[in-house]
């Protein structure tokens, strides 16, 4: 039984979709101006797997994933660049989509634009007003009139008598409370404009997912999610206006992955730890990055950092290793792996402990090579499979070791004239234990009874990459 944390109610919850058998879920995507980090890499590769899973347990899924593809960003960026902006984010978007395949990211079921949606947008800002809940101000913009909401702060449990001007919010004379939120901005001059009953202007941020969500799966869906720097205020504003404009229950379930943190330090362009995915592939292959990711569950804290990476690359590589010299069959799926591997994800995609199961798997299976061939071939099935669901072990084995090494080993069926597989493994974790302790003579010594027996261990500045015989 699939159970969710809901940031909503702060509980894990079972998991009830509205209608049987069928989900609708919408996630905030990018803002395209410029090329998708880190942090942006984590919201596409946590909501893919959860895509994927439901879609595994046979539900009937509905993925939304938008593209803010105008906002003040946008404008000033291609203000900057001399540039159309709608030529700017076409290229973003290009490239989002280049950076999404890499990562093994499938695309959303639905994935609309807020420039596409310019009429939606307009009838809720009009139901708004007709309700009483947005005004216009004295400059001409239209506000949200936060204080006519009463359930205003559930999300991020925020009281509207401790919120004071200045804090997440710019004082504006316009307003009639500083907490006021902007729902379409009037035009200036060389900014691109549409037509509006308030005259020439744009929308604000938060009304383009309300509007976006609500035209693709309804005025109420099952999920929304996104990082959780979006709680506050975006998330907690698209409650008000959805609820407020259709008087419908939003949203059942909440879910927020965790921030991206650089060598232990919020990932901050103003502090010069700011990657982009780009800059990371020209390091790592893109299956290392998803299969860092995944290495933490999705609402914990992720801590970028090269030796974080290399821990990743080696554990991938164990993966494969296993894999090499087996049949990859389509046989019958091993049900103790399958049961555990569901009872993780079923438990708010556990994705840590998913992968834990991938290795208690493998070592069954590095040791099935030896004296079970037949076992060996289900074991490897079952890695297959399971790993798939995570969008993991794509490629390859032999494809995967030639890449990660430039050689493929043609001694590696070889096993009787040196060391088995199932033991150089062991002794790899058993040096990377050393390390950890900081246990130096004896990792020296593992390291050196392994190369006495033929087996050359190939070393980052963080841990052991791969090995091969001599």
């Amino acid at each position: 039984m699939l159970k969710i944390y809901n940031t909503l109610t702060r509980n894990k919850e079972l998991f009830q979709p509205r209608v049987p058998g069928k989900v609708g879920m919408y996630v905030c995507g990018m803002t395209v101006y410029d090329y998708c980090h880190i942090g942006h890499a984590r919201v596409m590769v946590v909501f893919d797997t959860v895509a994927r899973y439901f879609r595994y347990l046979g539900y009937d899924l509905t993925y939304v994933r938008n593209i803010t593809d105008i906002d003040d960003k946008i404008i000033q960026r291609a203000k900057e660049n001399g540039e159309d902006f709608g030529h700017l984010t076409g290229r973003f978007i290009k490239a989002m989509h280049e950076d999404e395949q890499a990562l093994s990211v499938l695309p959303p079921d639905i994935e609309p634009k807020a420039t596409q949606s310019i009429p939606g947008i307009i009838a809720m800002i009009e139901k708004l007003i007709a309700n009483g809940l947005a005004y216009i101000g004295s400059n001409g913009d239209v506000f949200y009139a936060v204080t006519r909401f009463k359930n205003y702060g559930q999300l991020s449990g925020k009281n509207l008598d401790d919120l004071q001007a200045g804090e997440r919010v710019d004082v504006d004379p316009a307003k009639n409370n500083p907490l006021d939120f902007v729902l379409w901005k009037m035009a200036k001059a060389g900014e691109p404009a549409w037509q509006s009953p308030w005259g020439l202007g744009r929308p604000g941020w938060h009304i383009e997912c309300s509007a976006m969500s609500t035209c693709c799966l309804g005025n109420h869906f099952d999920i929304h999610g996104g990082g959780m720097d979006l709680q506050f205020p975006h998330h907690e504003n698209e409650i008000a206006q959805s609820e407020g404009a259709t008087g419908d229950t939003f949203v059942n379930l909440w879910m927020h992955n965790g921030f991206v943190r650089i060598n232990e330090e919020k990932m901050s362009k103003s502090l010069g730890n700011f990657f982009t995915v780009r800059e990371v592939l020209k390091k790592y292959k893109p299956e290392i990055i998803r299969f860092f990711i995944l290495s933490s569950h999705y609402r914990s804290p992720l801590n970028y950092s090269d030796e974080q990476l290399n821990d990743a690359k080696a554990a991938l590589n164990r993966l494969y290793t296993a894999l090499r010299g087996v049949e990859i069959a389509d046989a019958p799926v091993d049900d103790n792996y399958k049961a555990r591997f569901e009872q993780a994800m079923n438990d708010d995609f556990n994705t840590p402990v998913a992968v834990a199961v991938l290795f208690d798997l493998t070592r069954e299976l590095n040791k099935a090579k030896e004296a079970d061939q037949e076992k060996a071939i289900a074991l490897a099935g079952t890695l297959k499979y399971l790993g798939d669901l995570l969008g993991i072990l794509q490629d390859n084995p032999d494809a995967w070791r030639i890449q990660m090494t430039g050689y493929l080993d043609v001694t590696y069926n070889l096993l009787a004239h040196g060391i088995s597989e199932e033991k150089i493994e062991q002794q790899i974790q058993s040096r990377l234990d050393a390390k950890k302790a900081k246990n130096w003579a004896l990792a020296d010594k593992i390291r050196n009874e392994l190369k006495e027996q033929g087996v050359i261990l190939e070393d980052a500045p963080n841990g052991t990459t791969s090995w091969r015989r001599e």
